[in-house]
């Protein structure tokens, strides 16, 4: 501990508008993960910032500080450029495992460490333990020895990475400041920096299945996460996209790796392709294969449709113990019991998927946790059939929910509610808003 610093005097200069010095929060980051500060001084700092905000210093100080505060992935021993990239969370979002074979492919390396999910949003490691045998829990000799070989590796992360951001998000979680910029921009970056990547892309996600509903919000996330990164000397992008409603047709773990084979396959599933190569083509220009976005673009396109990154997907689920069957045979996935339809009550146009509440419908079919420690079914999901601005008729097929679970009264009451259709026509949604670097 530093002496003759209290963490009284933090909170009272930071309530008063003062800037927070290097030594201060650092003070009191390791004196937290310490346990030798506590939660009600540490709540009362996190109020007053939620309330005074932080400057471009304050979070990049707050941000390292969390690094500092556990263990850091060494990656030199991977050759080349190592790109990352991060999501901020939505629903049906499987673009890792489209983005991640398809950069692999062009040449970088892609060393991805991934959480599991909670809640409305899935995690990027429970829909990939969705394949039988596929093993998460790499060794660090094991993880690097897979990116060196094939590019590419998943692994869960690790626990002492970032433990400081780990004891501030659940004192968040319960003190109303989580939707804190400043806070939610350093919780990522802390990890994504800690993880050892040379370069990140972030996809920000925006919309009613977004944590930031408005475009302004995402944009403001973005810059303060992408200055963070300068800060840092980590090279950082960020697109602003849509999550207004789930992105592709398919939510739930099987559901999803099941969609994002097919995309690799060549199969037009238009959302889910636009965000996937708009990611993929900011990771290979900051890896240096590309010098611009549009050649980048349609050069990653022509990979995608010839389903020549489909081989580098197969290669990571074999190499780490997953079944490669399921990349030709998807019906080797878990499959559910009980299917049930859901069918439009009159003719139209699709108005509105509320991603969120679509999101909630298949934590209840088992898609997803509502406590840390639940079990999750892997084949449980929903299926759309329909996208916003689609036409629709009376009676039509609009969804399909997949179930080990017989009564699913619940889910399907709150999955009518979420798609609505208009009498007149509505246009599709936009997928990628904005570049911040």
């Amino acid at each position: 501990m530093l002496s003759g610093m209290r963490m009284s005097d933090i909170i009272e200069k930071k309530r008063n508008g003062g800037q927070l010095q290097t030594s201060e929060i650092d003070f009191f980051i390791k004196g937290y993960t310490n346990d030798k500060i506590p939660d009600y001084q540490v709540s009362a700092l996190l109020m007053v910032i939620y309330y005074q905000g932080m400057n471009k210093q304050e979070v990049a100080d707050l941000t390292n500080a969390m690094v500092e505060s556990g263990d850091t992935i060494d990656l030199t021993p991977i050759k080349g450029k190592k790109v990352d990239k991060h999501s901020t969370g939505g629903v049906g979002d499987k673009t890792s495992f489209i983005v991640a074979p398809l950069v692999a492919y062009m040449g970088i390396p892609v060393a991805k460490m991934s959480g599991r999910g909670l809640g409305h949003t899935g995690g990027t490691i429970d829909k990939l333990e969705s394949i039988e045998g596929f093993n998460a829990e790499l060794n660090r000799e094991q993880f690097l020895h897979n990116v060196n070989k094939y590019k590419i590796a998943i692994i869960s992360q690790s626990g002492n990475l970032t433990p400081a951001d780990k004891k501030l998000y659940a004192l968040r979680d319960v003190t109303a400041t989580v939707d804190s910029i400043p806070l939610i921009a350093s919780s990522i970056m802390s990890k994504k920096i800690a993880s050892g990547a040379d370069a990140i892309v972030l996809d920000v996600k925006t919309g009613s299945g977004a944590f930031m509903k408005s475009i302004e919000e995402a944009k403001e996330l973005a810059k303060t996460m992408v200055d963070i990164g300068k800060s840092l000397n980590k090279k950082t992008v960020a697109i602003i996209s849509d999550m207004n409603q789930p992105l592709g047709y398919e939510i739930g773990n099987a559901n999803e790796v099941k969609e994002a084979i097919e995309v690799l396959k060549g199969k037009k599933v238009d959302d889910l392709r636009k965000v996937s190569l708009a990611i993929a083509s900011h990771m290979t220009i900051l890896g240096g294969i590309f010098k611009d976005y549009s050649t980048a673009y349609k050069e990653l396109e022509k990979v995608l449709d010839s389903g020549l990154a489909l081989e580098t997907f197969k290669s990571f689920i074999q190499a780490q113990g997953g079944n490669p069957d399921i990349v030709d045979n998807p019906s080797k996935l878990p499959q559910s019991k009980y299917k049930y339809e859901i069918k439009s009550p009159k003719k139209g146009f699709i108005s509105e998927i509320e991603a969120q509440t679509i999101g909630r419908s298949a934590m209840l079919l088992g898609a997803g946790r509502k406590t840390k420690d639940e079990p999750i079914d892997h084949s449980a999901g929903i299926t759309l059939t329909k996208k916003i601005g689609d036409k629709v008729d009376a009676g039509e097929i609009i969804a399909l929910l997949q179930s080990n679970i017989q009564d699913v009264h619940d889910s399907i009451e709150i999955l009518s509610k979420a798609i609505n259709i208009s009498d007149k026509p509505v246009k599709e949604i936009s997928m990628v808003y904005d570049i911040i670097d």
